[in-house]
């Protein structure tokens, strides 16, 4: 099979992370794969906001844990020590479906860098609640924007999983 085609089969998810922090390099070319994804017509109404202060991931994770009611002591970003969350214009029709197109460039770019990463939902729990959106106004990000996915990544603590089985009858040929 094409090597390109057999690389997109083989990524995974990670849930436990070193504390290791990946090099600015190689954020910079996970956050360019991110921009370079699909957009509807082309509008490009996604932000992504890498986050690298220790103080403000917690605090995102706080917000995360909170969005569901977790346990204090659950770890919803798995020790990541990076998470970017990733932002959708509402005012661009297809921001849900652009935002998630990023996030799933990213994850293929951070593992072609051998890089851990997960998607973790609730984003957009998190900047609906007052804390949140005070931190998109700190942050400078005005207007209505709505949290798609956080995208957690650092190197894996052990050995990459190998992917799990795909369910069967969820490809159908109509000829």
């Amino acid at each position: 099979m094409n090597e390109k085609l057999e690389f997109l089969k083989n990524r995974t998810s990670c849930r436990s992370y070193t504390a290791e922090m990946p090099s600015k390099e190689m954020l910079e070319k996970i956050a360019e794969a991110g921009i370079y994804a699909a957009s509807g017509s082309n509008k490009q109404g996604v932000k992504v906001i890498f986050v690298t202060n220790k103080e403000l991931r917690d605090k995102l994770e706080d917000l995360n844990r909170k969005a569901v009611g977790m346990p204090e002591d659950a770890t919803p970003f798995y020790g990541a020590p990076v998470v970017a969350v990733v932002l959708g214009n509402k005012d661009v029709a297809t921001y849900i479906y652009d935002g998630s197109l990023v996030l799933g460039n990213m994850m293929l770019a951070a593992d072609a860098l051998d890089l851990g990463n997960c998607w973790i939902h609730r984003a957009k729990q998190e900047f609906e609640t007052e804390e949140g959106k005070a931190l998109l106004k700190q942050l400078g990000i005005e207007g209505e924007w709505e949290g798609i996915g956080n995208f957690i990544v650092g190197y894996r603590a052990g050995e990459k999983a190998a992917p799990k089985e795909r369910l069967a009858d969820r490809i159908y040929f109509v000829e």
